[in-house]
């Protein structure tokens, strides 16, 4: 199985490229959904985080607010490491399940699509690793005009991460999405060929259909060496 690590930053159109690796039929795991079902009412993330920064980060129905849990950690850095260092555990965990049922299911190639992939040092586990980049100009006039934020606001909350310049160096595939949607199209098809070419012997065998041949061989290998005996 191969693994393609996706992140970007804040209004680089990550959301935008995942959506293009799923309207070409590769699943992808993306980690934000995962972190909604940790942080549901009654779950061990909601318990850490609710004890952590107390009940006024509950609405009326004792769901966590995330808006504004969002606004508390955008603004001060140590808050920011203290959730990341609370939900960790529980987002591998369900990144993880979710790449096992992908498994099962005979998928060869998926996409992890993680924000704090390098944050978290998932990379590791995945390759090639994607960036979605634009300059700092583009990404802070884009999310003033997707969120309708001022300037002070949408700066910090691109403050709050990993550069772009930076998360772009580590990258083993750069798309740079500072021009027209066409234009993100044509660079995406060139990546998904790259993506979707044939797996290395080693991602082969990590496959469900790799598994299930490297068994059949031990099992009919025993049953010879049993009959030879």
């Amino acid at each position: 199985m191969r693994i393609v690590g996706l992140t970007g930053g804040i209004g680089s159109g990550k959301s935008t490229v995942s959506n293009l690796f799923k309207s070409h039929s590769i699943p992808v795991v993306d980690a934000d959904l995962v972190a909604r079902d940790v942080l549901k009412k009654g779950t061990g993330g909601w318990k850490k985080v609710v004890e952590a920064f107390g009940e006024d980060i509950l609405q009326a129905n004792g769901e966590v607010d995330r808006p504004k849990l969002g606004q508390i950690v955008f603004t001060d850095q140590g808050k920011r490491q203290v959730l990341n260092r609370l939900l960790a555990p529980y987002i591998s965990q369900g990144i993880f399940q979710e790449i096992i049922k992908l498994w099962l299911k005979g998928y060869k190639v998926i996409v992890l699509d993680i924000p704090l992939l390098f944050e978290v040092k998932m990379d590791k586990w995945t390759s090639p690793t994607i960036v979605v980049w634009v300059d700092p100009e583009t990404q802070l006039t884009r999310l003033m005009e997707r969120d309708g934020t001022s300037m002070e606001d949408a700066k910090s909350r691109i403050d709050a991460q990993m550069p772009l310049d930076v998360k772009k160096t580590k990258a083993d595939i750069v798309i740079d999405n500072t021009g027209s949607f066409e234009e993100l199209k044509e660079h995406f098809l060139r990546v998904l060929k790259q993506v979707t070419k044939p797996l290395t012997w080693t991602e082969f065998w990590l496959s469900r259909q790799g598994a299930f041949l490297a068994f059949g061989s031990i099992f009919i290998g025993v049953l010879v060496c049993r009959k030879a005996l």
